[in-house]
C-alpha cells in the first residue's frame, strides 16, 4: 500500500470513528495472506482486503434522484466465496462470545428464502423468539407478516434475520459490544443471500448496517447502497403495535420497494 491509499484509508476510519463506529468485520484469512498472495485476490487497486465497515449513506433528494454510488470500506471487502448459511451457522455454534449467551433459551439465526431478493433485518430477538429459535413470531411478527403479504409477498419469500442473535434481558436494546460482536455474522448472511433490497426495522440496524449513530427519522425512507443491495430504513414493528398512527409513514415506504422490485401488493379489503 502506497502512502496516498494510505491516506485514504487513514481518512476513511477517522470518518468512521467519528460516527461512533469501531466494529469491523474481518476476513482474518484474507489478511493473513502474504503480501504477495494478496495482489492474487481480485480486489481493485486501492482497496483494503479483508476489512469492512459501515456505508457512508447516500441520501435521495425529496424528489426521485437517482441513488449515487460512494466509494465504501464495505464494498472493499473480500466476501468468502464458497460461505453458505449452513457454514456460518455451524461456525457460530452454540456460541458464548458475548454475555447474552447467559440469559438465552434459543439462537435465533435467521429464516426464509435464502435465495430471497428482500431481507428485514431487525434489532433482536424477543421471548417468543427466544423459545421458538425463529425471528420476528411474536405480535410484533405477526404485524410484519402482514406487512409482508401487503405488498404481495409470503413470508417465505423473503429472509428475516436480527443484529444479535440472543435475546437482550428484559427486552432491552442491544449493547455496543454485543453489536460488535455478532453483527459480523448478519453480514456474513446478507453476502450469502445476496438480497436486491434490505429493509431495515427500528433504530438499532439501521444504524448499525448505515453506520451512524443518528435516529432513524433523520433518514427513514432514504436510499442507501450496501454491498451491491438497495437499503431502506423504516420503523420497527412493535414501534407501529405502540403508535399505530405511523402505519402510513411504513407503507410509504415499503411502497418504495414493492416499485423497486416489482411487485404486484393484493387489491386492498372492503372495510366492513
Amino acid at each position: 500500500m502506497d502512502a496516498s491509499q494510505q491516506d485514504q484509508v487513514r481518512a476513511w476510519l477517522t470518518y468512521f470513528d467519528d460516527i461512533g463506529l469501531s466494529a469491523f468485520y474481518t476476513d482474518r484469512a484474507a489478511l493473513e495472506l502474504p503480501a504477495g498472495s494478496r495482489a492474487e485476490t481480485g480486489a481493485p487497486g486501492g482497496r483494503v482486503p479483508g476489512v469492512t465497515a459501515a456505508l457512508h449513506p447516500v441520501v435521495r433528494a425529496p424528489v426521485a434522484a437517482p441513488l449515487v454510488s460512494v466509494a465504501s470500506l464495505f464494498d472493499a471487502a473480500t466476501r468468502l466465496e464458497g460461505d453458505t448459511l449452513e457454514n456460518i451457522r455451524a461456525f457460530i455454534g452454540d456460541c458464548q462470545r458475548c454475555k447474552l449467551c447467559k440469559g438465552r433459551n434459543k439462537i435465533v439465526f435467521g429464516d426464509g428464502n435464502p435465495r430471497a431478493d428482500l431481507v428485514f433485518v431487525g434489532e433482536g430477538p424477543g421471548r417468543d423468539e427466544d423459545m421458538q429459535g425463529l425471528p420476528f413470531v411474536g405480535r410484533a411478527g405477526k404485524l410484519l407478516t402482514q406487512m409482508i403479504e401487503a405488498m404481495g409477498l409470503a413470508r417465505q419469500d423473503v429472509y428475516i434475520a436480527n443484529v444479535v442473535k440472543c435475546r437482550p434481558p428484559e427486552n432491552r436494546l442491544p449493547e455496543k459490544d454485543e453489536i460488535e460482536t455478532c453483527s459480523p455474522f448478519l453480514i456474513r448472511q446478507l453476502d450469502v443471500i445476496r438480497p436486491k433490497v434490505i429493509v431495515c426495522l427500528g433504530n438499532c440496524a439501521s444504524q448499525t448496517l448505515i453506520g451512524t449513530n443518528k435516529s432513524i427519522s433523520h433518514f427513514r425512507g432514504q436510499w442507501f447502497d450496501f454491498r451491491g443491495a438497495r437499503l431502506i430504513a423504516t420503523y420497527h414493528p412493535a414501534y407501529l403495535l405502540r403508535n399505530p398512527a405511523a402505519k402510513g409513514e411504513v407503507w410509504n415506504d415499503l411502497k418504495k420497494v414493492i416499485a423497486f422490485l416489482g411487485l404486484t401488493p393484493p387489491p386492498a379489503r372492503p372495510r366492513a
